[in-house]
């Protein structure tokens, strides 16, 4: 939870609630928390690999928080059902 809030401050109380019902959100924020760690741990890599995999993360994590970000405004939405035609 702590590396989806970190992106997304203001959506903490809709980010748990995701979190508590939905399986594939929950992975989505593990994934990012992975990759923010793996991303910080680049630093420490022999230079000669160490942009390469940098850019490899940086990237992960920007896909992640997209969709991360997807999954909250779908979360948003609220289906209104329309009264049959009579």
């Amino acid at each position: 939870m702590q590396a989806a809030t970190r992106r997304f401050p203001t959506r903490g109380p809709e980010i748990g609630t995701l979190l508590a019902r939905d399986e594939n959100f929950r992975g989505m924020c593990d994934d990012l928390a992975a990759a923010e760690t793996a991303l910080a741990a680049a630093e420490h890599l022999p230079e000669n690999i160490r942009a390469t995999r940098r850019l490899e993360y940086e990237e992960l994590v920007g896909e992640l928080v997209a969709e991360i970000e997807k999954a909250l405004a779908r979360a948003n939405i609220v289906p209104i059902s329309r009264s049959p035609k009579h």
